[in-house]
């Protein structure tokens, strides 16, 4: 009868449903844009996010920085990192000095500086459980970089580690200051080494020589503890004779003159004023000198003559003859030397300078200038100076 179908609702037909293709285009794309912003975050968000990133970032590094410090910390701590102590004898060579009165510590400190050990503290353990109550003496070592504690510890008690006696024996002293330091570091009495000195031609001295002066060569020496005075003062006066050899002079009567002169030189100059001293003393020495006729004039000969250490005399005890080591009133040499040349003053006795000098005087005792002249007149202006000098010193610097 024309009556309509009844209505079937589907699933797309429920409640407050509106088809897309019926929701107008600006309402859709609006939908849409608050979608994504509610989905993005706001930029202050953002800017928090970012802050707690990098405050983690700054936590975590700081936190591996103080776990690594505490590693290497400990490691130190704990001996971890350092090397306690070489292996072996090492190897190069290097000169080492031992100065007097340094003790296990500061050896320990100067080995480890010039890298011969390892650490200081590993030498002194080393040297307080095998030194067997020996000490290191002082003097000049040779030894190796980069050795074993014991090795170093070895090399400075001496060969086959033995105990000695140390003693050194300055240039320029006398034979009974000489005595004096061997008697100190032996323990070997006094009495002994000046008993030896009355006979020297036992010891291979010229019929001229009076005593041993001159003859006790100066330097470093390590004396085992057995070794008597006898033995003691041989090797000493061997090791003049070795010099004196070594310089070209091998006969007796000139070696003893050589060795005279040299103690002069040791006595009036600076090591670097030797050869031209031994040229002045040369020319005085000369049949032909006119200047001073034959006289050395040393003010250190007299004062050894008057049995003191001084440079200040009267005019009477320069005028003095009967003094044999006055020469300023005896041409010629003194009657012997007047104490321990050096090597170095020995060769230029044996090898003077050949210059135009007969005067020589010091005019700087602190810095050892010395100048030299031809003429007397000339010399005095020099002595002049050395007087003003001495005018600004302590009483007692230039006696």
């Amino acid at each position: 009868m024309g009556t309509e179908p009844e209505y079937e609702p589907t699933a797309h037909h429920e409640t407050g449903y509106v088809p897309e293709s019926e929701v107008p285009v600006a309402v859709l794309f609006a939908e849409e844009s608050e979608t994504r912003r509610s989905r993005r975050p706001s930029r202050e968000k953002q800017r928090r996010r970012r802050r707690r990133t990098i405050v983690m970032l700054v936590v975590l590094v700081f936190f591996a920085g103080v776990v690594f410090g505490l590693t290497l910390f400990l490691r130190d701590l704990l001996g971890m990192n350092e090397i306690k102590d070489y292996e072996g004898a090492g190897t190069g060579s290097v000169s080492f000095t031992v100065a007097e009165g340094d003790g296990p510590m500061v050896i320990g400190n100067k080995l480890e500086a010039a890298d011969i050990v390892a650490t200081s503290k590993e030498f002194v353990g080393t040297f307080q459980t095998e030194s067997d109550g020996r000490e290191i003496q002082p003097g000049s070592y040779e030894m190796k970089q980069q050795m074993s504690s014991s090795a170093a510890l070895e090399a400075l008690l001496g060969e086959q580690g033995a105990a000695v006696h140390y003693a050194a024996v300055a240039r320029d002293l006398r034979q009974g200051e000489v005595f004096e330091i061997l008697s100190t570091s032996t323990g070997i009495p006094l009495a002994e080494f000046e008993a030896l000195a009355k006979n020297p031609q036992a010891f291979g001295l010229p019929a001229e020589a009076v005593s041993l002066e001159g003859y006790l060569h100066p330097g470093e020496y390590r004396f085992p503890l057995d070794q008597d005075a006898t033995s003691i003062v041989t090797e000493m006066v061997n090791n003049t004779f070795t010099t004196l050899e070594d310089a070209g002079i091998t006969d007796p009567a000139e070696q003893y003159r050589i060795l005279t002169k040299a103690s002069i030189i040791q006595a009036e100059a600076g090591e670097a004023d030797y050869a031209k001293v031994a040229g002045a003393i040369q020319n005085r020495l000369r049949e032909d000198n006119v200047e001073t006729s034959g006289l050395i004039q040393s003010d250190a000969t007299v004062t050894y003559g008057l049995n003191r250490k001084s440079y200040d005399l009267t005019p009477e005890e320069k005028a003095d003859k009967s003094n044999p080591y006055n020469t300023y009133a005896n041409p010629g040499l003194p009657v012997g030397p007047i104490g321990s040349p050096s090597t170095e003053a020995v060769e230029a006795a044996a090898n003077p300078a050949d210059v135009p000098f007969y005067y020589w005087v010091t005019v700087n005792l602190d810095t050892g200038q010395t100048e030299f002249s031809s003429t007397l007149a000339e010399h005095a202006k020099y002595v002049a100076e050395y007087q003003e000098w001495c005018a600004t010193q302590k009483p007692g610097r230039c006696g």
